[in-house]
């Protein structure tokens, strides 16, 4: 099966982890949009503080961890936001 495309939208920790805001990334068919998290945590394990408090949205809609990943999706990783 062809892997699928995503372009991941990176914002606060996430966005300083990786020096810039947008990644592309591909994934199998039928992958959580959960992995996309999961591979960050891989690839920056300083961002595993934000695991259970970081939530999803897809093409400007928030999503389950378990909302499957679509070809040319847009993936945000939300952050806990602080004000002041």
């Amino acid at each position: 099966m062809k892997p699928i495309t995503v372009t991941v939208k990176l914002f606060a920790a996430f966005q300083e982890a990786y020096g810039h805001g947008e990644l592309h990334w591909q994934f199998p068919p039928g992958t959580p949009v959960a992995e996309v998290l999961a591979r960050a945590i891989s690839e920056h394990p300083e961002l595993e503080q934000w695991r259970r408090l970081t939530r999803f949205g897809i093409n400007l809609q928030l999503a389950l961890p378990e909302t499957l990943l679509q070809p040319g999706d847009e993936v945000v990783l939300i952050p806990p936001v602080s004000g002041g």
